[in-house]
């Protein structure tokens, strides 16, 4: 039984995203070539990048599969928050690998957020960062308009990291 926090499952994957809530959208080249996209997938989907960007990762398996669980979390020590989700689909395609996860009960936003590579005709490895979310507890309604942009900035921070990632190998 899914214990997912919104009735839009799998709207990242799908679109259009859903009205009511902040969207996010960020799109950035990450390098070039077949191994470069493997390199990219793999870290993606195995939560090397979120943790190379500084997040906590608990997850209920190695990989992102659909239906399994992952706490992504954030600061330091008594400061640190939680984000309990849910993997709601994955691609594991030729020319593009990813998942979404969306949130679960004691997540601070209600919402899904997707993290896909796809190598393009032309070579070129895109990571995008595609979600939509509105703050589901209270502290997360004070922060208001600063929530969106720590959201697009870590959505940034996850694409540098992934191309750093990819270009050492």
């Amino acid at each position: 039984m899914s214990t997912l926090t919104y009735p839009e499952v799998g709207a990242t994957r799908l679109g259009p995203l859903p009205d009511g809530y902040n969207h996010l959208h960020h799109r950035a080249a990450i390098g070039r070539g077949r191994a470069a996209f493997e390199a990219a997938g793999a870290a993606v989907t195995e939560w090397r990048m979120h943790r190379a960007a500084g997040a906590g990762v608990s997850a209920s398996a190695p990989r992102a599969a659909a239906g399994g669980t992952v706490e992504v979390s954030a600061g330091i020590g008594r400061l640190r928050i939680g984000a309990p989700c849910e993997i709601v689909w994955t691609a594991y395609e030729s020319d593009r690998t990813g998942f979404a996860y969306g949130t679960r009960a004691r997540h601070p936003e209600c919402g899904e957020e997707s993290f896909v590579v796809e190598l393009a005709d032309d070579g070129t490895v895109w990571f995008t960062v595609t979600a939509f979310s509105r703050p589901a507890c209270w502290y997360a309604r004070l922060a208001g308009p600063l929530v969106p942009l720590a959201q697009h900035w870590y959505a940034r921070r996850l694409g540098k990291v992934l191309r750093r990632i990819v270009s050492t190998g």
